[in-house]
C-alpha cells in the first residue's frame, strides 16, 4: 500500500489569490453575478441554475441541462423544439471549490488550484468564467466564445446598479472586464465553505464527534485503498485517474477525459449527500453503487467496452475492497457532510430577470 493515507481538516477559511483579495462588497457583488442569468447568451441561465444553494450548490441529475432548459434540480427539462445537448459531465457542488488543490503536505495554491473533471483551469477566478462560453451550459447559439464576453460586458456596463458596483468594488477606470467578472464570483464562491463537519470536528481533537461505527469505517476506507486517492483534507488527490467507469448513454459520443485517455480527477468526498449521482457523468446513483464499481473493478472487471482492465489505473490493484467494507465505508463518510453554508439567495438582481435563471422559482 502506498503511504498515502493522510486526513486533515478543513482550514477554517480558504485563502486567496495576492491579486484578488477578499472583501464584503466583492463577495456580494459575487452573489448577484452568480444568480443573474444576465451573463448568459438567451439570459435564461445561471450559475445557480445548476449550482442551487438548495441542493447544495450542485443538483441531483447525473447530466445538467443549461440552454433552453426550464424547471429545477430532477425537474429540470429541454424546452421543444431542442438541439442544445445535456451537459456532458456531472455538476460539481461549488462547496469547498476554494479548497481545490489542498494536497496531502496540507498546503495549496489558490492561484494553480485545478478545477474541472479534467483539471482544464486553474484558480476559481478562470473556472469562473468556463461556463459562460460553454454552448450547451450558459452561452446557448447566439454567439461564439469570444463574442459571449463582449456581449457580458456589454450588458453589464448599460446596467447602471452593475456599472456602479464594478465601479466602487474595483476603482478601476475600466471596472467591468472579462477578468474581474472572474474575480468578483470566485470571491463569492470562496465564502461556500463547510469547515466544521463532524469528521473535522473529530480531527481537531473531539474524539466524540463521529460514532465508533464511523471510526471503523475510516480505517477500512484506509485499510482496502480508498485513501490513496482520496486523501488530504478534501479527501482528493487531485490527479486523473483511469478508472474504466461505464459510459453515460445520454451522450452522444464517448467523453474520453484527460488528453483522451478516459482519465479523470479524483473528486471530493466532501458533501457527498449534495453531490448524487456520482462520477463524472453521473452514472452511479448510490454510494453503494460505487463502491460494487470499486469492487468489480478490483477483481479485473471491465465495465466500460473501450477500457481494458489492463489500463486501469495502477493503484486499482491494491484496491482490497469486497462487499463486507461497503456499509462501514459508507457510514464513514457520512460524518464528511455539513449542512452549514450561505443559503442566502437574493430577492432580486440587477436586470431583473429571474433570480436563478428559468428554474420555476
Amino acid at each position: 500500500m502506498r503511504a498515502l493515507n493522510v486526513h486533515y481538516p478543513l482550514p477554517q477559511t480558504a485563502a486567496a489569490p495576492r491579486d484578488n483579495p477578499q472583501s464584503i462588497e466583492k463577495v456580494e457583488l459575487g452573489r448577484l453575478l452568480f444568480y443573474d442569468p444576465i451573463l448568459s447568451g438567451d439570459l435564461d441561465v445561471a450559475c445557480a441554475t445548476c449550482h442551487h444553494p438548495n441542493n447544495g450548490y450542485a443538483e441531483y441529475r447525473d447530466l445538467s441541462i443549461g440552454v433552453n432548459g426550464s424547471g429545477f434540480g430532477i425537474n429540470r427539462t429541454f424546452n421543444s423544439p431542442n438541439t442544445i445537448p445535456f451537459v456532458k459531465r456531472n455538476a460539481h457542488t461549488i462547496l469547498n471549490t476554494a479548497f481545490n488543490g489542498l494536497n496531502i503536505t496540507n498546503n495549496y495554491d489558490p492561484e494553480n488550484a485545478p478545477m474541472f473533471w479534467d483539471n482544464r483551469v486553474k484558480s476559481l477566478e478562470a473556472q469562473a468564467i468556463e461556463p459562460i462560453l460553454a454552448f450547451e451550459e450558459m452561452r446557448g447559439t447566439k454567439y461564439d466564445e469570444e463574442e459571449i464576453i463582449i456581449e457580458v460586458i456589454s450588458r453589464l456596463k448599460k446596467n447602471k446598479t452593475y456599472a456602479t458596483i464594478f465601479k466602487q468594488v474595483f476603482r478601476d477606470e475600466e471596472s467591468i472586464t472579462r477578468e474581474n467578472i472572474g474575480k468578483a464570483l470566485a470571491a463569492f464562491e470562496r465564502t461556500l465553505v463547510t469547515t466544521n463537519s463532524r469528521f473535522d470536528q473529530f480531527m481537531r481533537g473531539d474524539k466524540d464527534a463521529i460514532s465508533l461505527s464511523e471510526k471503523e469505517g475510516f480505517e477500512i476506507f484506509k485499510e482496502v485503498g480508498c485513501g490513496n486517492c482520496h486523501n488530504g483534507a478534501m479527501f482528493s488527490d487531485f490527479k486523473s485517474h483511469v478508472l474504466g467507469v461505464p459510459e453515460n448513454l445520454k451522450l452522444s459520443e464517448f467523453d474520453k477525459g484527460i488528453e483522451e485517455r478516459y482519465a479523470f480527477r479524483t473528486p471530493s468526498l466532501r458533501n457527498l449527500r449534495f453531490t448524487a449521482p456520482y462520477m463524472h457523468n453521473g452514472i452511479f446513483n448510490t454510494l453503494e453503487e460505487v463502491l460494487e464499481f470499486y469492487e468489480d473493478i478490483a477483481d479485473g472487471k471491465e465495465r466500460h467496452e473501450e477500457i481494458k482492465a489492463s489500463h486501469y489505473d495502477e493503484f486499482v490493484n491494491e484496491l482490497q475492497l469486497t462487499s463486507r467494507e461497503i456499509n462501514p465505508i459508507i457510514s464513514f463518510l457520512n460524518c464528511l457532510n455539513d449542512d452549514d453554508f450561505d443559503k442566502k439567495i437574493p430577492e432580486s438582481v440587477p436586470s431583473g430577470l429571474p433570480v436563478g435563471g428559468d428554474i420555476g422559482r
